[in-house]
């Protein structure tokens, strides 16, 4: 079955940096756009950054572009999350999923992880 597993969330002051990892099995990972998308307390759901397939385009929110890094490595069925420069905005529990489109881009994401807990804070 299909899963997304995040890990290295945690505790880290502002300024600091983390950096989140989003493993994949289940399905054929190189054929898809995968995504992280946050929630901070008691906030909706915020897009963050989405990586394309091949790597030629990687798309950030406004809130995070030139602060966050996503890469993938396909050979690893890993994506990453890069987070510098962190603040107490950027508080949230960090999910990745995967678009529903083979090949393409939809932005209907039908596979999530269960989250990983960032806290900025000093």
């Amino acid at each position: 079955q299909v899963q997304l597993v995040e890990s290295g969330g945690g505790l880290v002051q502002p300024g600091g940096s983390l950096r989140l990892s989003c493993a994949a099995s289940g399905f054929t990972f190189s054929s898809y756009w995968i995504f992280w998308v946050r929630q901070a307390p008691g906030k909706g759901l915020e897009w963050v950054s989405v990586h394309n397939i091949g790597g030629g385009s990687i798309y950030y929110s406004d809130s995070v572009k030139g602060r966050f890094i996503m890469s993938r490595d396909n050979a690893k069925n890993t994506v990453y999350l890069q987070m510098n420069s962190l603040m107490s905005e950027d508080t949230a529990v960090y999910y990745c999923a995967k678009d529903r489109l083979l090949y393409g881009s939809s932005w209907s994401l039908d596979y999530w992880g269960q989250g990983t807990q960032v806290t900025v804070s000093s």
